[in-house]
């Protein structure tokens, strides 16, 4: 019950630096004499806030102070760090887990927050996620996409044969990929549930860098989930390392209401992917829907991020000019500069027309690579079904138009 008289009997016992916790006063930190008055010591900021978790507030407060104190920083900034990250641990629920990273911790102590529950307050909690990703940054990604559900289904149906050799075909898409990976970063696959499910579970013994899978229903617009539109159900099911992957057919002159349903569907998704911890790759076709200009696709992504849409990943189409890729990377740098980056999609278009994209892509570094389908499979697809391939032709063919792609992607970045 005696504070100071407890203070003044251990600075008899030791030199050390006391600090003194007082919650939501913040703390006060004595490096010498104890006087008679509390208040004499040095007092850092202090951050009064909700508190939602009584647990782990104090191994919070010491990862600050300790911060300052083992880089030599004054005291005050000390104490001031160890009340902040101390305010983080008990208005969060998960205890350690939910301690701020540095990024975000500076964030905060820059810009504070206009909620007293930090865990409601948006840019804080993006930071934390982006700070905090399962896995490590990925600087190159070279994905070969075997999503597509709806264009192999026409192709078997026109050829007369059942859907499980989709299913088959699937598994030598994962084969095709992994002879050119072999096992090396910056390598990867899309696949879906529908079709895919055993093609999953062997891309998951071939050390990919990442795995996406899709979400939409095939053609939806306005865009709807497959199998269920509770989609949070569905997530949670997934392996954490998988990437959700949504496609919508948008663009910024669509009509209102379609826009406003597309883009309450996307803030649904983007909800849900952050709540059971799953990154999200958001693909925006918007040039089957309307002129694509320089503006076009980065008018359509500053419309999302004003929703608050942050995926970690963006899948877009080709542009055709250095300074539609310059006005995209400038909206990622000004709305998100921790997104992991953008990927290529192919929409079937000929290698040669893909290759020549990819010079133009120089002109901003948020691209990391590609995600490409049809332009790999198509034919073999076709041909294999038609019983005019076998595995080892059908796996040849697409492992040699893949790393036709990837050769000519390293080479733009002179990695070949």
């Amino acid at each position: 019950d005696d504070v100071l008289g407890a203070l003044k009997e251990i600075r008899r016992l030791s030199s050390a630096t006391i600090v003194l916790k007082r919650g939501a006063m913040g703390c006060i930190v004595y490096d010498g004499p104890i006087s008679d008055d509390l208040e004499a010591g040095i007092v850092g900021q202090g951050f009064p806030i909700e508190v939602f978790n009584v647990l782990g507030a104090g191994d919070a407060f010491m990862s600050g102070f300790l911060r300052g104190f083992l880089r030599d920083e004054p005291l005050k900034t000390c104490a001031t760090w160890a009340n902040a990250c101390g305010a983080f641990a008990v208005s969060r629920l998960l205890c350690s887990p939910e301690y701020p990273t540095w990024a975000e911790l500076d964030f905060f102590l820059k810009t504070g927050s206009k909620h007293r529950a930090l865990r409601k307050d948006e840019a804080i909690n993006h930071i934390h996620w982006a700070t905090t990703r399962r896995s490590d940054e990925i600087p190159l990604l070279m994905a070969l996409a075997i999503d597509h559900r709806s264009q192999l289904v026409s192709v078997a149906d026109e050829l007369g044969i059942g859907h499980d050799r989709i299913v088959a075909f699937k598994r030598l898409a994962v084969e095709a990929a992994a002879r050119v990976s072999s096992g090396r970063a910056g390598y990867g696959m899309l696949i879906d549930e529908r079709f895919g499910r055993d093609a999953f579970f062997d891309a998951a013994t071939k050390n990919f860098s990442w795995i996406g899978r899709p979400v939409e229903l095939p053609g939806s617009k306005p865009l709807k989930f497959e199998f269920s539109q509770d989609i949070g159900s569905q997530l949670v099911e997934w392996p954490l390392n998988h990437c959700i992957k949504c496609l919508c057919f948008y663009h910024p002159n669509d009509p209102a209401e379609l826009k406003a349903e597309q883009q309450e569907k996307l803030r649904t998704l983007f909800e849900a992917a952050r709540k059971v911890g799953r990154e999200l790759l958001v693909e925006i076709i918007a040039g089957k829907n309307g002129p694509l200009t320089d503006d076009t696709i980065p008018t359509a992504m500053e419309e999302l991020y004003a929703l608050g849409i942050k995926p970690d990943w963006w899948k877009l189409e080709p542009q055709e000019s250095t300074a539609a890729w310059k006005k995209i990377d400038a909206v990622i740098a000004k709305n998100d500069p921790l997104c992991r980056g953008i990927v290529l999609l192919g929409l079937e278009a000929p290698a040669e027309e893909l290759i020549r994209s990819f010079e133009a892509t120089l002109a901003a570094p948020s691209v990391k690579g590609f995600a490409v389908g049809r332009t790999i499979f198509s034919d073999a697809a076709r041909t294999w079904m038609s019983g005019g391939m076998n595995d080892e032709e059908a796996i040849a063919d697409m492992a040699g138009r893949f790393r036709q792609l990837t050769q000519a992607w390293l080479k733009t970045r002179g990695l070949e």
